[in-house]
């Protein structure tokens, strides 16, 4: 399966999905730090979004959307309006499988309500971190590892020139759960083999 995962520099969710066996390709502005042997798109990602690709799994940057930063969004207007215009690029893009990922913000208020909303602990690391799901042709995603911790370390974070990468980065098992569960051929492809 042809998997493209936008907006990825950690190459988590990609790395997950070439593990087992398919042509996974990461797409960021910033380079890779994932692994250097597994493809990855340095540049924007509207340039590849119409590439022939089965499955999406977008990471739009959430810095204008987040409702984390809601006592700044008065000053903000227009690159929220920039951050859910890019939203809806992704999201409208010629791809049959999509999966948008970003925590709790403006696009639930301003585009749709998300399809789903799961925390860490449900994939095996005890954190809380509400994170929502907007979804094209998937299924949610079921939780793998529910564990006690219920630790908010993303939101306690001390302010740091790599804070904001650090936050973004996709828990490992969240990761894991999106290969394992969604990477697998649609109907329409299963008719074709």
């Amino acid at each position: 399966m042809k998997v493209l995962v936008a907006c990825e520099f950690s190459g988590r969710v990609r790395d997950s999905f070439v593990e087992r066996g398919h042509d996974a390709v990461s797409c960021d502005l910033l380079p890779s730090e994932g692994d250097p042997l597994n493809s990855h798109y340095q540049g924007d990602v509207s340039d590849i979004l119409g590439d022939g690709w089965d499955l999406m799994v977008a990471f739009p940057p959430c810095t204008h959307l987040t409702v984390s930063g809601a006592r700044w969004f008065p000053d903000k207007r227009e690159e929220q309006r920039e951050a859910l215009d890019f939203v809806r690029l992704l999201m409208e893009a010629p791809i049959d499988r999509i999966c948008i990922e970003n925590p709790v913000g403006l696009i639930s208020t301003h585009i749709r309500k998300p399809d789903q909303i799961f925390n860490p602990y449900q994939f095996g690391h005890g954190e809380l971190k509400r994170t929502c799901l907007w979804l094209k042709n998937l299924p949610m995603l079921r939780s793998t590892n529910v564990v006690k911790g219920r630790e908010q370390k993303s939101w306690l974070m001390w302010p740091s020139p790599d804070r904001a990468k650090t936050r973004s980065l996709t828990y490992p098992g969240v990761a894991e759960a999106m290969a394992s569960q969604w990477g697998v051929p649609s109907p329409v492809q299963l008719e074709l083999l």
